[in-house]
């Protein structure tokens, strides 16, 4: 008898069921699709790892080559101007060359530029290579969400894809701890080196291992190779026992090969209420996110560290440096606890609501840091570590994590990788805005003002969420976006 033709998504949905037809509670997990989810939480990894733990190797830095104002600014925004041009310049490749070529590639680049930073003779090798990773690490952002997204089950997709997300905390701590324990061990003004090369065996591991995984079929189906789309099915879902033995797969709704596919579309009637959730709350949080992750340190180093204004050796800097890095790695712990309740509640309270309660919970982490100015001695402590971990707890749980997810979801296929990818980098112009200037405007504004604004910003993220608001919880890939757009 022959089967009735179904789209991709439904093989991926489908649950087992009992001898009388009542379906199991959830769809057993391939080891295809485990392999994927690992290697895509592994670039987010190395993006937490090598990002925040260029707030630890700075000073080091600037004082191996005496670096100006403008250099220290530049620093700190070259890798996330780099993810600004890789997120939409190499990304938005994979709605045409795939998502498992650009998976790979971005992977080489990243690893290339990686060891060329551990042999950087001068500051502008350095900001070319920092740069060179950004754009690794921008494309990054869209394929890894999209290799997940396209190929698993509705119902585990948020937490998957949240899962992996939760690796980019896990690699700013891991990366704090890494320049901890170097500074601890290698008391020279080239320890920074040292950090950065940690990341390079894993770095190859993961190349490898990327090049093992089957295509998106949604990607397939889209681009009309269906018998493309059929083998990566099956490859994708094989499982002991085998099932399914076949795969008879229909073009989902809407996929005739009419659909506006360049950047312009991204601007049309139908994605533009997409394309502004997608992208100014991502902005928006991105302004508070780096600004604090980044500059935790350096905010630390000049409450609890040292109580000299400038180093006057190696061992005093080192020494300061690791004080702000013991104090950054406590914070940064809730950051691992704030994207573990986004995975936990994501599918559950839904990705509007967590966005927009997180982005409040971001102002008021930060109106109680700002509060510290009108302090001294232990009490300005607690209130900038209570202030920095409830925000950090909060940005997880919402707009980090939230604004993530929902850019890779509220899109067609044909542009998904496009809009995550314009998404991904029209936030990181607000990440290297506060990268760069935030070392200049610590110094000429002051940090209660600074934090301040950025209490503004993320009560401005919780309205633009609210009027845009596009719940993607619980919703097929192949629905989601048939929405009219009203305010």
């Amino acid at each position: 008898m022959a089967s009735t033709p179904r789209t991709v998504q439904s093989y991926l949905d489908e649950r087992p069921a009992w001898a009388d037809g009542t379906p199991s509670p959830g769809t057993p997990i391939t080891p295809m699709q485990i392999r994927i989810w690992a290697l895509a939480s592994a670039g987010k990894f190395f993006e937490g790892m090598v990002v925040f733990m260029g707030g630890i190797a700075l000073p080091l830095i600037a004082q191996e080559f005496a670096i100006s104002k403008l250099q220290h600014g530049l620093v700190t925004a070259a890798s996330l101007a780099g993810i600004l041009v890789g997120a939409s310049l190499l990304g938005g490749l994979a709605d045409r060359h795939g998502r498992k070529r650009l998976f790979v590639f971005e992977m080489v680049i990243f690893t290339v530029f990686l060891v060329l930073v551990c042999f950087s003779p001068d500051i502008w090798w350095l900001l070319a290579c920092l740069f060179g990773i950004g754009i690794a690490l921008g494309c990054d952002y869209p394929t890894a969400h999209l290799i997940i997204s396209e190929t698993t089950s509705t119902h585990l997709r948020g937490r998957l894809v949240l899962g992996a997300f939760a690796f980019q905390a896990v690699g700013a701590l891991f990366g704090t701890a890494v320049g901890y324990l170097i500074l601890a061990n290698v008391q020279d003004i080239g320890a920074w080196r040292w950090m950065y090369a940690v990341a390079v065996i894993p770095a190859l591991a993961v190349v490898a291992a990327r090049l093992t995984i089957t295509e998106s079929p949604h990607f397939l189906m889209v681009n009309g190779r269906l018998e493309a789309a059929r083998a990566s099915t099956l490859r994708l879902l094989k499982r002991e026992p085998t099932y399914p033995r076949a795969i008879d797969l229909a073009e989902p709704q809407g996929a005739d090969g009419s659909a506006e596919t360049g950047y312009g579309a991204l601007f049309s009637r139908r994605n533009i209420r997409a394309t502004m959730l997608a992208s100014v709350p991502w902005f928006l949080q991105d302004l508070g996110t780096y600004g604090i992750g980044i500059f935790t340190p350096v905010i630390l180093a000049s409450t609890i560290g040292s109580a000299q204004e400038h180093a006057t050796s190696i061992a005093v800097l080192v020494q300061k440096d690791m004080i702000a890095a013991k104090g950054a790695a406590l914070i940064d712990v809730l950051l691992l606890v704030g994207i573990l309740a986004a995975i936990l509640f994501a599918d559950r309270v839904g990705r509007i609501r967590l966005q927009v309660v997180g982005f409040v919970g971001c102002a008021l982490g930060l109106a109680i840091a700002v509060l510290s100015a009108t302090t001294d001695g232990a009490t300005q402590t607690a209130l900038i570590f209570v202030g920095f971990m409830l925000f950090n707890f909060m940005t997880n749980m919402g707009p980090n994590a939230q604004t993530y997810l929902i850019a890779g979801e509220v899109f067609p296929t044909e542009i998904r990788a496009k809009g995550a990818g314009f998404a991904a980098s029209f936030a990181k112009i607000g990440a290297v805005a506060t990268a760069f200037l935030f070392p200049i405007l610590l110094t000429d504004i002051g940090t209660e003002v600074l934090l301040g604004g950025l209490v503004v910003t993320s009560l401005l993220g919780a309205l633009i969420t609210y009027i845009f608001r596009i719940e993607t919880a619980g919703r097929s890939l192949e629905t989601i976006g048939d929405e009219p757009f009203t305010l």
